[in-house]
């Protein structure tokens, strides 16, 4: 039999920890490589030639749906399927649309990820069929990827300014990019657009 070997990625230490020790019960699978941030995931996938990477979507660096999209343009020949707390249906869209082969919540049984780490392996997709219900009746997000980052770097109450500066945009354009998204979502207020954003996983 011949042995798969796994990537997993996760910030929280115990969880990861405690993943890595169930996945590692499985007589099929091998955890050869752990890391916390996102932006280690594509070295550590290339250094211990891994057949599957178990992504978090919550990590810093980067998200596990950049990473997903790093590792499918860059080593297209690994599966990821990404795992999250938040069960979000703009996020299994986005988690897809970067590559992802399999998208499930942390609280799946272990033995129901271990079958999907095999599923993708042979060339299956697996997703949560309550997200999978939940994103089809939610329809895609109507904000441009421009809005979404303009919003997205609001979120943490920076004026216009300084969003105009992290994103080398004109105070007027943000401006122009915030009330489209603020119009879009039919919120009062930025920070209503940004919760509304942030609870549908369009952020």
């Amino acid at each position: 039999m011949s042995m798969i070997r796994l990537l997993l990625a996760e910030d929280q230490s115990m969880v990861r920890e405690a993943l890595a020790a169930l996945l590692g019960l499985e007589p099929d699978i091998e955890v050869v490589a752990q890391v916390a941030r996102g932006d280690e995931v594509l070295a550590a996938a290339r250094e211990h030639a891994v057949d599957v990477a178990l992504l978090d979507i919550e990590m810093p660096g980067m998200t596990g749906i950049e990473a997903a999209a790093a590792l499918h343009r860059e080593l297209p020949d690994v599966k990821v399927v990404v795992v999250t707390t938040f069960g979000r249906p703009g996020y299994l869209r986005r988690a897809m649309e970067a590559g992802a082969d399999a998208f499930l919540v942390k609280d799946a049984p272990a033995s129901q990820l271990a079958e999907a780490v095999r599923k993708v392996l042979s060339g299956e997709r697996v997703i949560d069929p309550t997200l999978a219900a939940a994103a089809l009746a939610d329809g895609a997000s109507p904000l441009t990827d421009r809005e979404r980052e303009v919003l997205r770097t609001a979120a943490d109450g920076s004026t216009n300014a300084e969003i105009a500066g992290v994103l080398h945009l004109s105070q007027g354009t943000v401006r122009n990019y915030l009330s489209m998204a603020i119009q879009k979502m039919a919120a009062r207020n930025r920070a209503e657009a940004v919760r509304m954003a942030r609870e549908k996983g369009w952020l």
